[in-house]
């Protein structure tokens, strides 16, 4: 079970990034259909079948450049899928040992079933903001999930050197800000805002730009809309885009002080550790978000922002974890 999970984990890291690639380089809608690719398990590539495939789905041409992406990402979940049922499997299998390991496998699995079920909303519902959000959200769910079963694994125990019920508080409150921050994060993307704001560190060569915070927050707009590219005027957009920015600052004042004050206040060098990653990854994530903007959105460093966010989270988890194995330890 502890192999199974630290693979599945992994891979669901993998999945995460890819589902960043395949939504920054505008390939969400590269199959138009789910779970397969204009009808087959594999992207139309021959003459006779793309053919067939554009006749099928006159209103979206095969792009064969798009939809490989898009099914990769979609073999990759879906061997994810298979191996969060082995994990299930072996949870049941070893439930009189550890049965809060089946509990937390049980509600892995159905985040599992629900995350495929926005994968296809995704496609059917043709990018849908608070679909997609969604959908990103449910990748990190899982991941956090699968890295939290991991580490359940564990069984080592150190003390912590302070009063940890009220640290832990703060590290939840930290998670908190942390996955707010990341679902602004993916609603910017799937409005497509992320250039809103082409300039750093003003907006638009101002402080305070026109902005439509009404308009950028509607999350349901009805049936029946194409949202690939977006369909928001630029102030929505900035709006947007200056929430995301804002969040940022939040994020990192509150995660940089949390840190810095375990680094400086715990005698558990488990904990400094952690907390000493935490730091090092939120200053690369925030470098990352300027650049994107500095450097006009580069793809690499767009899908490596997506992938920072995904490590900073689970890095926020293991100090968690290391936290209440300390508070165990010192009951």
């Amino acid at each position: 079970m502890k192999r199974i999970a630290l693979i599945a984990a992994a891979l669901a890291l993998v999945v995460v990034v890819l589902g960043a690639y395949v939504r920054l380089s505008d390939a969400g809608l590269g199959c138009p259909d789910w779970p397969g690719c204009y009808g087959r398990l594999t992207v139309p590539t021959a003459t006779t079948a793309v053919t067939v495939a554009n006749q099928e789905y006159p209103h979206r041409p095969v792009e064969a450049h798009k939809a490989w992406k898009e099914m990769i990402h979609r073999y990759a979940a879906g061997t994810l899928g298979l191996l969060v049922l082995a994990l299930w499997i072996a949870a049941v299998r070893q439930r009189r040992e550890s049965g809060h390991l089946l509990i937390l496998a049980t509600i892995l699995a159905g985040v599992i079933v629900f995350q495929a079920m926005l994968g296809m909303w995704t496609v059917t519902l043709q990018l849908k903001p608070v679909v997609v959000m969604g959908h990103l959200l449910g990748g990190f769910t899982t991941l956090a999930l699968l890295w939290w079963l991991t580490l359940s694994t564990r069984a080592e125990k150190h003390s912590s050197g302070f009063k940890i019920d009220g640290v832990i508080l703060a590290t939840l409150v930290g998670l908190l800000i942390l996955v707010l921050q990341i679902a602004l994060g993916g609603w910017t993307s799937s409005n497509y805002a992320a250039m809103a704001c082409p300039d750093f560190p003003r907006c638009q060569t101002q402080w305070l730009p026109p902005m439509d915070f009404r308009e950028g927050f509607v999350l349901w707009r009805g049936l029946g809309v194409n949202y690939e590219f977006g369909v928001l005027e630029s102030p929505a957009r900035t709006a947007i885009h200056f929430t995301h920015r804002i969040g940022a600052l939040i994020t990192s004042l509150y995660l940089s002080g949390f840190s810095i004050w375990l680094l400086l206040r715990s005698r558990n060098a488990a904990v400094r550790n952690m907390a000493g990653v935490v730091l090092t990854l939120l200053c690369v994530q925030v470098g990352l978000g300027i650049s994107n903007v500095v450097f006009k959105l580069p793809l690499p460093v767009a899908v490596a922002h997506n992938a920072g966010a995904a490590l900073l989270l689970l890095s926020l988890l293991a100090t968690l974890f290391v936290l209440i194995r300390s508070r165990q330890a010192e009951a």
